[in-house]
C-alpha cells in the first residue's frame, strides 16, 4: 500500500471510529489490591489501589453507593481486597475509570478475625502512605499478593506486621544494611549497624535483639519468635520511625492505636 493510498484511505475512516479506538486502547485488565475507599459526595467513592499493570491508581466510582444492580459492589473495596479489574487508564495523574471488578482471591479469615482485621486496617494505611509509584512493579505486587494470602490462611500471626514491614523496605529502597550485624546498635537514620551509639535514633537492648532476629527469619518461622506485648509495641514504634525517617511525607497510621488496643486485649 503506497503512502498516498494510505492517506486517502485514512481520511475515509469516520472520526467517531478513531475516537472509539483510542477509548478502547486505554482499557486494561489487571489484578489490583485495594488500599483505601473514601466517600465522595453522597453516592460515589474514590478508590486507591495498587495495580499489577500500572502501580498506584485512583478511581472515581460514580453512584456506586446508590446503585444495587451495577457491576461494582461496595463489598469489593474493603482494605486489601484482591481484585481483577477492567479499567480505563489515561495515565495523566487524574482519577481513572473502573468499568468492572471481581474478587480474585476470597479471604477466609482476614475480615472475620478481630486481630487480623485490625492488622489489615493498619497495613492498608501503611501501604497507602508508603507506595506512591505510578508504574509497574511486578515484584512488589507479587510480594503483597502472596503475603496477604499467607496472613489469611495462618493462625499464629502476632508477628506478621513486623516482618512484613521489614520485608517491604526491600522494595522501598531502605532495607537495613546487615554489614556488621554483630554490632550492638542500629542507626535508624543511617540504616546500618554500629559499634557506638550515635546522636541519631538508635535501636538497642531488647529492641535490637528482636530486630536482628526478624532479619534472619521468614514468614513460616515468625511464630517461633516469642515476644511480650511491650517488646512488640516497642519494635513496631521503632519500625514506624524508620519509615518516617526514610520516606518523605510518610504519616504514622491513624489505625496504630486500634491495632495496639486489639493486640493488648486479644493477642
Amino acid at each position: 500500500m503506497t503512502l498516498a493510498f494510505f492517506m486517502l484511505f485514512r481520511h475515509q475512516i469516520p472520526i467517531h471510529y478513531l475516537c472509539l479506538k483510542r477509548y478502547f486502547d486505554m482499557q486494561v485488565t489487571t489484578k489490583a489490591i485495594v488500599f483505601s475507599a473514601i466517600k465522595y459526595g453522597e453516592t460515589s467513592l474514590i478508590v486507591k489501589a495498587f495495580t499489577a499493570s500500572d502501580g498506584i491508581k485512583s478511581y472515581l466510582l460514580r453512584g456506586v453507593l446508590y446503585s444495587k444492580k451495577g457491576k461494582l459492589k461496595i463489598a469489593y473495596f474493603q482494605p486489601l481486597t484482591q481484585l481483577e479489574i477492567v479499567a480505563n487508564h489515561k495515565n495523566k495523574g487524574t482519577l481513572e475509570t473502573l468499568r468492572e471488578a471481581k474478587v480474585f482471591y476470597h479471604y477466609q479469615t482476614l475480615y472475620a478475625d478481630m486481630a487480623k482485621n485490625a492488622m489489615t486496617l493498619f497495613l492498608a494505611e501503611l501501604l497507602g502512605n508508603s507506595i506512591r509509584e505510578e508504574e509497574k512493579n511486578e515484584d512488589l505486587f507479587q510480594f503483597l499478593e502472596a503475603s496477604l494470602q499467607w496472613l489469611d490462611i495462618h493462625k499464629e500471626v502476632a508477628n506478621f506486621h513486623l516482618f512484613f514491614m521489614l520485608s517491604l523496605t526491600r522494595f522501598l529502597g531502605f532495607y537495613p544494611d546487615v554489614y556488621q550485624i554483630d554490632k550492638p546498635y542500629f542507626d535508624l537514620l543511617e540504616g546500618g549497624f554500629a559499634a557506638v551509639e550515635s546522636l541519631n535514633p538508635n535501636l538497642r537492648g531488647d529492641n535490637i535483639y528482636y530486630f536482628k532476629t526478624f532479619l534472619g527469619t521468614n514468614f513460616d518461622t515468625i511464630h517461633t519468635i516469642k515476644m511480650n506485648k511491650t517488646n512488640r509495641q516497642e519494635l513496631l514504634k521503632s519500625l514506624i520511625l524508620y519509615f518516617e525517617l526514610h520516606l518523605q511525607g510518610f504519616r504514622k497510621p491513624k489505625s496504630l492505636a486500634v491495632l495496639n488496643e486489639v493486640f493488648n486485649t486479644y493477642v
